[in-house]
């Protein structure tokens, strides 16, 4: 199956790009993976084990946050074009909207000083204050502000931490029993050697998610290949595990919901188009996940790996991972 990105996804290890790779290929009712490389290098060299749990860094995003306030949308208590500051009443604009948080078109943006030093309540507190530059809605800027504040809104519903309320209403019913927020250390791949936190392993990579700890929408979700395949099976089927959200929602994601709609985002999602043109959704994760979504055709590639192991620095990674997604768009059936 798809046999020059099966090809491409072995360089990346062979020649040293990324330490070992897992991923899954669907297409129908075929279900193609494998796993191979290492799961460390460093400070001892340790082989990739199947079932291997990864830092899933923004895939969590889309995986969790996303599908929650896409529940909270469904059940009419949030709006689409609702202001945030609805809400949020210490976020300080009052033009952002839920669209623009969700499409990457907010705009927001400023310095915060020390911002990867600051205690959770002061993070929060200065992420509140920032302002939409003057290409709000204009223009898509990826950006981990937006799912944050979404978390904040999912826990004004919930009163419980974002996290706490992914786990109960998106992974327990898909059976994702591996996906966690406080994984086995001994069973993660490990990302990045630092100065100040040694070997990262076990815990949340990006340092905003690493402070803001259980409230942090952005990122901070665990998970293993098979728990990936159920998440992206339920996605291409949503009607096969009913509940968690309508046929109706999945399928309207495929379009772009940008308030301009020609931005080339969906809500959460990213779009790629297949040589077809036919939408898919996708999305990544800095420490070197991917996921690429197509429903009319159910197929789906699932890419995990530790590009930032032992260095964050590994900008060779993002060439090759847009060659792997314009190979597999170009070749999938």
């Amino acid at each position: 199956m798809n046999e020059k990105t099966v090809a491409l996804l072995h360089q990346l290890v062979d020649q040293k790009i990324v330490p070992g790779v897992s991923y899954a290929m669907i297409c129908q009712d075929d279900v193609q993976t494998e796993v191979f490389g290492n799961k460390q290098l460093v400070p001892a060299l340790k082989p990739l084990e199947d079932g291997a749990l990864y830092d899933l860094a923004s895939l969590t995003k889309v995986i969790g946050t996303t599908t929650v306030i896409l529940q909270l949308l469904e059940a009419k208590k949030l709006r689409l074009d609702d202001r945030v500051a609805k809400y949020l009443p210490r976020f300080a604009d009052q033009r952002v909207t839920l669209r623009h948080l969700l499409t990457h078109t907010s705009a927001l943006s400023g310095y915060i000083k020390n911002r990867d030093q600051l205690p959770p309540t002061e993070l929060m507190a200065a992420l509140y204050t920032l302002k939409p530059a003057a290409w709000l809605g204009k223009k898509v800027v990826y950006a981990d502000i937006g799912l944050i504040l979404l978390g904040q809104i999912i826990e004004v519903f919930y009163h419980r931490p974002v996290q706490a309320v992914i786990t109960t209403e998106v992974l327990r019913p898909l059976g994702m029993k591996n996906s966690t927020f406080a994984p086995p250390k001994k069973q993660c791949v490990p990302t990045e050697l630092t100065a100040t936190r040694g070997l990262i392993q076990g815990e949340v990579h990006d340092p905003k998610a690493f402070i803001l700890g259980k409230h942090c929408g952005s990122a901070g979700l665990f998970s293993n290949l098979a728990d990936l395949i159920k998440f992206a099976k339920w996605m291409l089927a949503p009607q096969t595990i009913p509940g968690i959200l309508a046929p109706e929602t999945v399928a309207m994601l495929y379009a772009d919901h940008t308030p301009t709609h020609d931005l080339g985002r969906s809500l959460g999602w990213d779009l790629r188009y297949d040589r077809s043109k036919t939408p898919c959704l996708y999305h990544t994760g800095f420490t070197g996940t991917f996921m690429l979504l197509d429903q009319k055709g159910k197929n789906a590639l699932i890419v995990l790996t530790n590009r930032v192991h032992p260095r964050a620095d590994n900008e060779a990674f993002l060439e090759w991972r847009d060659k792997i997604v314009a190979t597999y768009l170009a070749e999938k059936d």
